[in-house]
């Protein structure tokens, strides 16, 4: 193995990190981090077969010791110049409480972890959602919580507490409006170490998850919002890719801190057309 190489740590093996990965991962180290480890083996081979290296390993982003044994076997690859952290729930698979601690502070610790690590030139992305930009304003104080208070008492803020967040959308609401803030604030300590980190705030894209949505409790909603958006159809992880290849890659060194929402006008719709009120 050619450890000269580059490293780019793909946190969440699925459908939008894979495509992300097919385009900054050329020449690099590739390491697929999953909670389950049969879908980073299987992303991984898809990977090796089209001429990519590498390689699988496990990770629990709600558990500090789990992402920062991810950071440290991705450090004994090389220097670390790309994160791409797409692991996450939805709401019509996961209660409340599981919702804040795998997408709001599971993505607060890979950014806290890996912002130590992260070689100068280094990019990293963070998959948000467009449901964050259909979350009502939150007080100034509530903002900066969400961006600046440490990974470890974050879950422990007032408004986050059971009898404030009783509903699994809204936790995802507030968990991926934390995230483009958290991305924000990290902006400026890795800023200090040359890398930069923006999130990408995807609609309705085509996966395995979405399908859960699609047949789940809320699906009868996400079709009219695909339906009604300006664009009037879902999205592809390939789409997802170009946007991730550009904030990652050369022609995107200008941004960071930066949110980029593509979502097919549903927020859009949501906020002034067709979908306004519902």
């Amino acid at each position: 193995m050619n450890n000269a190489k580059d490293v780019l740590v793909v946190i969440g093996a699925g459908s939008i990190g894979q495509a992300i990965a097919r385009r900054v991962g050329v020449n690099k180290h590739v390491l697929l981090a999953d909670l389950r480890r049969a879908n980073a083996d299987a992303a991984a081979e898809v990977l090796r077969d089209a001429g990519y290296e590498a390689r699988a390993t496990t990770v629990d982003v709600a558990s500090r010791l789990s992402v920062q044994n991810l950071a440290d076997e991705a450090a004994a690859l090389g220097r670390i110049t790309g994160v791409i952290h797409a692991a996450g729930v939805s709401p019509s698979q996961a209660a409340p409480d599981a919702i804040l601690k795998v997408d709001l502070y599971g993505t607060a610790l890979v950014l806290d972890i890996f912002g130590q690590i992260i070689a100068p030139g280094g990019s990293a992305v963070v998959i948000a959602s467009q449901s964050g930009h259909r979350l009502g304003a939150l007080s100034e104080e509530q903002n900066k919580a969400l961006a600046v208070t440490s990974a470890d008492k974050l879950l422990a803020l007032p408004f986050l507490q059971p009898a404030q967040v009783a509903d699994s959308l809204h936790a995802y609401q507030l968990a991926k409006r934390a995230n483009v803030l958290r991305v924000m604030a990290e902006a400026v300590r890795w800023g200090k170490r040359g890398a930069r980190v923006n999130a990408i705030s995807p609609g309705i894209i085509i996966t395995p998850l979405a399908r859960d949505e699609l047949g789940g409790p809320r699906g009868e909603g996400y079709r009219r919002m695909i339906e009604l958006c300006p664009v009037g159809r879902a999205g592809t992880p390939d789409e997802v890719g170009t946007i991730g290849a550009l904030l990652m890659g050369e022609n995107g060194a200008f941004i960071t801190g930066s949110d980029f929402l593509m979502d097919g006008g549903v927020s859009a719709s949501y906020w002034f057309g067709d979908l306004a009120g519902k």
